[in-house]
């Protein structure tokens, strides 16, 4: 799949879901049908509604997906915090994984602001 044009927030949310995917493997076994696949489903829900979104016909729908993306933001937040709680994550790697999903949230948030603004304004 080619980027999202010129998209920023999907593209970090893309390597971010990447990281997750490589930092699971590390992950014990029993694990790979509860956290492992929380995390790795909630990480890449992130940027599948970014560009599903984008693919709808109107600026609402598209703010919805974006919605759900924040959402699925901070639940991946959390699936990290109890990895790292667990002691299958280093502190290293969470607070690198984190700080990249909260920069991520600061894209969104300002995306919709942009996106409420242009709906307001139509």
């Amino acid at each position: 799949m080619e980027k999202v044009g010129n998209l920023k927030v999907w593209e970090s949310a893309h390597n971010l879901v990447l990281k997750i995917y490589k930092i699971t493997k590390e992950f014990p076994d029993e694990e790979r049908f509860r956290l492992t696949d929380q995390l790795c489903r909630s990480a890449a829900s992130v940027p599948a509604n970014i560009i599903e979104g984008r693919a709808r016909k109107t600026t609402k729908e598209y703010l919805q997906f974006l919605y759900t993306a924040r959402g699925s933001v901070a639940e991946t937040k959390y699936h990290l915090l109890l990895a790292k709680d667990l002691g299958y994550l280093k502190n290293f790697d969470y607070n690198r994984i984190v700080s990249g999903y909260d920069e991520v949230g600061r894209m969104l948030n300002g995306l919709i602001t942009s996106l409420k603004r242009k709906v307001a304004n139509a």
